[in-house]
């Protein structure tokens, strides 16, 4: 079986647009989704118009938010609006999000009254939340009920909702007091109730954040996870496809932020030199305004390098240790803060649990520290490096560890700070140490 983009490019090139439509004919919904993501924007627009208005919506709901802006700004918003119109209300408010104020609000325009209810439900929690990637759209039944009878209100409302196969439970308040699946309707006696076969519910508020609310969903296997708000009240489900996304999303920032850059919007080859340089340059000005600091330090101890210049020469391996350290500890917890293996409260055991591992680093590589340098430059500089690569391991990797579990404390993402300021305090702690063990070491 040949690729669908090759053939699809060479098509297009080639100006032979029954043959492109061939090719997009033959292709799954999410295999055309992922070609057009990866095509020259103008590329993408002619293939998308290629395809008949029933494979356009599958393949518009496979691309990312950025991707179905910038289709949009290329065909207008006329050439979309029944596509638009059809979306889940999530996935349309995930793309308003992404549009200019006024493209979205004339694309609301041209969707039914309902279609902008539902709309208008989803966009009425904060950014981030679950509630605004919910689906406001689901069949659900009471306790009481047949099963024959939720069955029927399945058939009934079920080609309105996002999801079937998990039917959240409510009683006569709307509040949630379990779910039961499609399966159970099927295979049991059609005159049990649906208590009778009630799950426990699990469910997520609708403020909480939206990836520790897709993680959970994921981690348990559920097919649809119920959201309620502050009174227990059903609002919506997170499908589990929409919670996948969630977390690759996550996935794939936490990755860039952890490599001091921004995620790119678009893939690497279809973003413009501008973009890249977006993505990048916050970060280089934060670290360059660290280094400013570090060079502060050595100012202050230009006294002690003039009567011991060999000191200089260890300089790049200490605070280069002493980041890397800092930097491994933060990855290691972000992740765990993310799976939910730890959480703010647990900074006393992260602090010290990751202070006997960067004590224990810092015993091997002071020891392999202090024999190379005793070697080369005599016992005391040995002495001097050996001691300060065991303060700065485990300084490092004590603050390293906690300083993704303040961050989310104070409700900042752990990986947009830990980069920086891990750097930044590491560079400039790791000069001081190692000044003030040369100090007390050398007799200076």
């Amino acid at each position: 079986m040949h690729e669908l983009k090759p053939d699809l490019v060479a098509a297009l090139e080639a100006d032979d647009l029954t043959a492109a439509a061939a090719h997009l004919a033959g292709a799954a919904p999410q295999e055309v989704a992922a070609a057009l993501a990866t095509l020259e924007p103008e590329s993408s627009a002619v293939a998308f118009r290629l395809l008949p208005k029933g494979r356009a919506l599958a393949v518009f709901e496979g691309l990312t938010p950025p991707a179905q802006h910038e289709l949009i700004h290329l065909l207008g918003e006329e050439e979309v609006v029944g596509v638009f119109a059809a979306l889940d209300p999530d996935d349309r408010v995930e793309l308003l999000d992404e549009l200019p104020a006024g493209v979205a609000t004339r694309l609301l325009r041209h969707v039914d009254d309902d279609a902008r209810a539902a709309t208008a439900v989803v966009l009425g929690y904060p950014r981030g939340s679950v509630g605004r990637r919910m689906s406001p759209q689901f069949v659900q039944v009471h306790p009481e009920d047949t099963l024959q009878h939720a069955l029927e209100r399945v058939r009934e409302r079920g080609r309105r909702s996002e999801t079937i196969y998990t039917v959240p439970v409510v009683d006569d308040s709307r509040c949630l007091v379990g779910v039961v699946s499609l399966r159970d309707l099927f295979l049991h006696d059609p005159s049990d109730t649906v208590a009778d076969h009630l799950a426990r519910p699990m469910a997520a508020h609708a403020e909480e954040d939206a990836e520790q609310a897709a993680r959970r969903c994921l981690a348990r296997g559920v097919l649809a996870l119920p959201v309620v708000d502050g009174e227990g009240r059903l609002v919506g489900l997170l499908t589990v496809d929409d919670a996948t996304r969630i977390v690759a999303a996550a996935g794939d920032e936490d990755a860039a932020r952890a490599g001091g850059a921004e995620p790119l919007a678009r893939p690497y080859l279809l973003s413009s030199v501008g973009a890249i340089t977006r993505a990048r340059v916050v970060w280089l000005l934060v670290l360059g305004l660290s280094a400013v600091l570090t060079v502060n330090v050595l100012e202050l101890f230009e006294g002690t390098l003039a009567e011991h210049v060999v000191l200089a020469l260890f300089i790049p391996l200490l605070t280069g240790i002493g980041g890397n350290t800092g930097s491994q500890a933060a990855t290691t917890v972000t992740r765990a803060l993310a799976t939910g293996e730890a959480a703010p409260r647990d900074i006393g055991r992260v602090a010290f649990k990751e202070l006997r591992t960067g004590l224990l680093l810092g015993a091997v590589l002071g020891s392999l520290g202090w024999a190379v340098a005793s070697l080369v430059y005599g016992p005391g500089i040995g002495t001097v490096v050996g001691l300060t690569l065991v303060a700065v391991c485990t300084m490092a990797a004590t603050v390293g560890g906690t300083t993704p579990l303040v961050a989310r404390a104070a409700g900042v993402d752990p990986a947009v700070v830990s980069t920086p300021f891990i750097t930044t305090f590491c560079d400039a702690t790791g000069l001081v140490i190692y000044f003030t063990i040369a100090h007390a070491v050398l007799g200076l």
